[in-house]
């Protein structure tokens, strides 16, 4: 028998979020697997449900084309290093988080009970990859104009904090703290290796150690700048293992 009420409700809820997005879906089917968690499937086998780690696979990438293409036509003339942090910045897990939370994101996850009791909806990296899969699915069902029309909308207020004007140097050491900690990795560790040249211009060289292992390395004009640029370094390093 069918459980009119609660199909209604789960009705009202995808509404809700449609409306948040300022997107309507041709195909339901595609926004219900970008709210599945793999726990929520783990619990109903036999119901040839899809949870949504393939499209976050694909939102990643989308979402790299998409923010890759905007500071560029924004900041034409800025220097490839410059243009990577402040991509890396914006594709960060602490971005992806905030907007995911722009949208209340967390409250249409389907969740399995174990993720619901330990506070799911907020884990930042069920957030992070929930907003990649969701922003799949609107390209899927859309196109690439209505994925880059939801991004357009959403960072829109981080894109007018980047000042051209300025250094692009985001906070890669917070985003890389951030991004062990929802690996359930220890906190990363910074030393520095060398210091070449004169007093008065001196280059530092720069290691990060997470599990007693060399993820990157840099160097820069202070200890600061070597350290956030080893940090950016690093995050790529642990997104693509």
């Amino acid at each position: 028998m069918t459980d009119h009420s609660a199909d209604e409700d789960r009705q009202v809820e995808i509404s809700e979020l449609e409306e948040a997005l300022g997107y309507r879906f041709k195909e339901i089917a595609l926004l219900r697997e970008a709210l599945t968690h793999r726990s929520f499937v783990n619990e109903r086998e036999g119901e040839s449900l899809q949870h949504n780690e393939s499209l976050e696979f694909l939102g990643d990438a989308v979402l790299g084309f998409l923010v890759s293409d905007r500071i560029f036509r924004l900041f034409p003339k800025r220097a490839e290093g410059e243009l990577s942090k402040a991509k890396a910045h914006l594709v960060s897990a602490g971005n992806l988080v905030r907007l995911a939370e722009t949208v209340k994101l967390g409250e249409y996850l389907r969740l399995g009970r174990g993720e619901e009791k330990t506070g799911g909806r907020k884990k930042r990296a069920i957030l992070a990859d929930a907003f990649e899969a969701l922003l799949a699915a609107v390209y899927l069902d859309g196109g690439i104009q209505a994925a880059d029309g939801l991004t357009g909308r959403l960072l829109a207020p981080c894109l007018e904090g980047l000042d051209p004007e300025q250094p692009f140097f985001g906070d890669f050491k917070s985003a890389l703290q951030e991004q062990l900690h929802d690996l359930g990795r220890p906190a990363p560790a910074y030393q520095v290796v060398d210091e070449i040249g004169p007093d008065h211009r001196k280059t530092f060289v720069v290691q990060v150690i997470v599990d007693r292992r060399v993820v990157a390395q840099a160097s820069g004009s202070s200890k600061k700048e070597a350290q956030l640029e080893a940090a950016r370094l690093a995050l790529e390093t642990i997104k693509s293992e």
